[in-house]
């Protein structure tokens, strides 16, 4: 019940959408819409369990803003005026004839077509998508300070050689060089090498800045501690998560949420052409996944599945990879979703059998100390009270002495 109560607003927003969608054409609309709704919140899981990781940061007010305005920015901005913006830019027509293209609901198979259009963006898309969700995979795997490791064997002696300073953005740099030499030919390369580019500036840009921010007040909270101030409870933690450095952390959360979008609007063009079913469907999944992303803080979920946080970074540094290899092969949607999926489910179950082996060790534990000791102790009376002389003379003598 608690579940539910969480995620009313939700039900009613998807009940109320697909009441749009009935109005609009019919019950295959609705058909068409349900089936995104789902696609997008199976296939973005992955985006609200790392989400969670930075908006457990944020205090409850930021938590709201996040559900609130970055939910409109999520809804009318990237499943709306992104695509309208990137068909005037790539197909070099006016706003008046991208919204006569999108109303015409054209096969996007069929050149000029709004969804046409809109697929000539890919390979921008892809590069510019790819690279900062992979710059974002590569700090995780390379973060020395991490507590512990997952996929060991791996982990470990990337470890040992993330020491190396700025070896994310070598890594990063030389993927796309290579991404852009092999994968595509012509005006596509500058093309690539451009978005590629620019996907590793933001998020240096806003991730940084964040960190930035953060660390400011992290210095400002330990001033006040160490001068005697009273702080009141929890407010150094407060101090943190609000204020600027919550405002760089939020736009450093939606940036990630576009970069997890782009492939997904392009892709729903191929359920449908028609870009008003596509912003009912996918809206309500993003405000699903926001929904989940709160979830997860508030339940504390990250902690109790120890392993979840590692499982959705390597399912976003597979999205990644396959994004850059889709720059010249095409990847079924499915078989993306699936593949962060399977991280997912992994890190789950492996999290669960941790926690069972360590309840069991520790039951062992308690077990033990609970054994009395062996030899002439383990017959000794429970208490002084308990054992009556064996003897009147040994009274007697006990009583004298």
């Amino acid at each position: 019940m608690h579940t539910v109560r969480h995620f009313k607003w939700d039900l009613v927003v998807m009940l109320a959408a697909l009441a749009v969608a009935f109005v609009y054409q019919g019950w295959g609309a609705v058909w068409l819409a349900a089936i995104l709704i789902v696609v997008e919140i199976v296939f973005s899981f992955d985006n609200a369990a790392v989400n969670a990781k930075y908006l457990a940061r944020l205090n409850d007010a930021w938590q709201r803003i996040f559900l609130t305005v970055g939910v409109l920015v999520a809804v009318v901005g990237m499943r709306l005026v992104f695509p309208f913006v990137i068909v005037c830019l790539t197909g070099s027509v006016s706003p008046a004839e991208a919204i006569r293209l999108a109303l015409e609901k054209g096969d996007p198979d069929t050149a000029g077509t709004y969804g046409y259009i809109l697929n000539q963006a890919h390979p921008a898309i892809a590069a510019f998508g790819g690279i900062f969700l992979l710059m974002l995979f590569l700090d995780f795997l390379f973060d020395t300070e991490r507590d512990s490791t997952w996929l060991s064997w791996i982990e470990k002696p990337l470890l040992k050689v993330g020491r190396l300073d700025q070896l994310s953005v070598i890594v990063a740099a030389v993927i796309l060089l290579v991404a852009s030499q092999t994968l595509v030919h012509g005006d596509e390369q500058s093309t690539v090498l451009f978005a590629g580019l620019l996907g590793l500036v933001t998020y240096l840009a806003v991730n940084g800045l964040a960190s930035v921010m953060e660390d400011k007040e992290a210095e400002k909270a330990e001033a006040l501690a160490e001068s005697g101030a009273e702080e009141g409870p929890g407010l150094g933690a407060q101090v943190a998560l609000a204020g600027k450095a919550a405002f760089s952390l939020f736009v450093f959360l939606e940036v990630l949420d576009a970069s997890f979008s782009f492939d997904g609007v392009i892709g729903a063009f191929a359920i449908t052409p028609d870009p008003v079913i596509i912003a009912l469907g996918l809206g309500v999944g993003a405000l699903f996944v926001r929904s989940m992303t709160v979830y997860l803080v508030r339940q504390g979920t990250l902690a109790e599945y120890r392993f979840l946080e590692h499982g959705a970074h390597w399912a976003i540094g597979a999205l990644a990879l396959l994004l850059v290899v889709t720059l010249r092969f095409e990847i079924p949607d499915v078989v993306v979703g699936l593949v962060g999926i399977a991280f997912i489910v992994a890190a789950i179950l492996t999290s669960v059998s941790a926690n069972r082996r360590e309840e069991a060790e520790l039951a062992a534990i308690v077990d033990v100390e609970d054994v009395p000791a062996p030899g002439i102790f383990a017959s000794r009376p429970a208490s002084v009270d308990d054992a009556a002389p064996a003897t009147p003379v040994a009274a007697g003598v006990d009583s004298e002495a």
